[in-house]
């Protein structure tokens, strides 16, 4: 299936948005096998789009076309259609209801502004959207399907999975895809595992990678459901291959997999942040169910809320510094005692871009994770942007207690020191001093 992408908005070409739809898109195109193999991007131009939309639709199955859709003067996705197919705009009854109905809930009147989103190419099929004003539309453009969709992500999104995905599935057959997400392990060192172990690797099965800092995906991809047994097999290799890497199946985040295996364990966590702000709280309890396991978090972010609310020693905050070993152990001890919990994870360390000293350099940052009998910590040097040092930090503690939870090590590949930013492949390489 030959498909096209087709972004309208001058807010696009200007910079004013950023396009994450296309990428958006993509991913919810993955699993069906499906794959954009052009993608023009234009403004609030009602000659160009139309103009557009008939070269791309000659060379194509499908064109989805994103945005556009609103109340306003340059919202022109409609016109632009109709003009394209040679037909005339009309008030879809259908859209219209949608309008009337969504105008009821919000107990807004019915602005002839809003009441512009029902008008609609002549012989269009409704997209519904149950999350905003617009409608979606599709009409078929010669051989080509063209599906028209908002420009607002949750919107489009929703629309893609409920409206437009499972018709291009229907027709297509959707492949098999199956997801494994790896922390602490690249691309380059899962494909080598590949090569040396898995050398008589199976043509009808696909193997794709995606790297996105600092996770790692791999996807095996079969057509047709085809295939599903040597799937099953390469699978379960893989992971006897790379298990103690593995956060989960599917996408799972470094959060998730923590929380699942606390539940699991009836163990209850409890946390002490200081560079990461909070982060590490609010990554686990955006979860639904993490109730059940997040007992407490504190932000200690300034000394004296690191001894007022943890019981931290003032002398050994001024002996050794806030970002030191003993600091982060006396903040898991008072975070664990405070709480009642199983396990704790603290964290202190310099984010940076200032504040580093020639001992303790930007991107220094103390670990602390356990229990109350085995309180493991690590000094680690994380030579990254503000932003990606406290992401990383927070997947590392996550993992580094997942770790510690199944009881297997830590391997030496995520203590190697990283002092370059992210890249398209990325593998941390840290730093430690021996465990306490």
């Amino acid at each position: 299936m030959h498909l096209h992408l087709l972004l309208t908005g001058d807010e696009l070409m200007t910079g004013d948005i950023v396009d994450s739809n296309s990428a958006l898109i993509a991913r919810q195109l993955a699993p069906y096998g499906l794959t954009v193999a052009r993608k023009v991007t234009l403004g609030d131009d009602l000659k160009l789009l139309a103009e557009e939309m008939r070269q791309l639709s000659a060379g194509a199955d499908v064109l989805l076309v994103n945005g556009g859709l609103g109340p306003t003067v340059d919202d022109l996705t409609a016109a632009a259609l109709a003009a394209a197919a040679g037909v005339e705009l009309a008030e879809h009854p259908d859209a219209l209801a949608h309008l009337e109905d969504w105008c009821r809930r919000l107990d807004i009147p019915l602005s002839p502004a809003n009441r512009k989103q029902a008008l609609l190419p002549a012989g269009c099929s409704i997209l519904p959207n149950p999350l905003g004003s617009a409608v979606g539309f599709a009409l078929s453009l010669g051989r080509c399907q063209v599906f028209c969709t908002p420009g607002v992500p949750r919107e489009l999104e929703r629309m893609l999975q409920e409206s437009v995905l499972p018709v291009l599935a229907n027709q297509r057959g959707a492949d098999e895809v199956r997801k494994l997400t790896f922390f602490g392990i690249g691309e380059s060192a899962l494909q080598q595992l590949v090569n040396d172990h898995i050398p008589d690797w199976p043509a009808d099965v696909a193997l794709g990678f995606r790297a996105g800092f600092p996770l790692t995906e791999l996807k095996l991809t079969t057509r047709n459901g085809q295939a599903g047994q040597r799937v099953d097999a390469l699978q379960e290799r893989i992971i006897e291959l790379a298990g103690e890497y593995l956060l989960g199946s599917g996408t799972v985040t470094p959060a998730a997999a923590l929380l699942n295996l606390l539940q699991e364990r009836g163990l209850k966590i409890c946390l002490a942040e200081s560079c990461t702000g909070g982060l590490i709280a609010s990554q686990l309890t955006r979860i639904p169910g993490s109730s059940t396991v997040f007992e407490a978090g504190w932000v200690s972010y300034s000394n004296a809320m690191k001894t007022d609310l943890l019981g931290v020693s003032p002398a050994l905050l001024e002996a050794h510094g806030a970002v030191s070993e003993p600091v982060v152990r006396a903040m898991a001890r008072g975070a664990l005692e405070r709480s009642g919990a199983d396990q704790v994870i603290s964290v202190s360390g310099i984010a940076g871009p200032t504040g580093g000293s020639a001992d303790k350099p930007t991107g220094t940052v103390w670990i602390a994770w356990g229990d109350a009998d085995t309180l493991r910590s690590h000094r680690f040097l994380l030579s990254l942007p503000r932003e990606d040092f406290q992401d990383l930090t927070a997947t590392l503690a996550l993992d580094l207690m997942r770790r510690h939870v199944l009881g297997i090590g830590v391997p030496p590949a995520l203590f190697r020191e990283r002092r370059r930013a992210p890249a398209p492949e990325p593998e941390p390489r840290l730093h430690s001093t021996p465990a306490h």
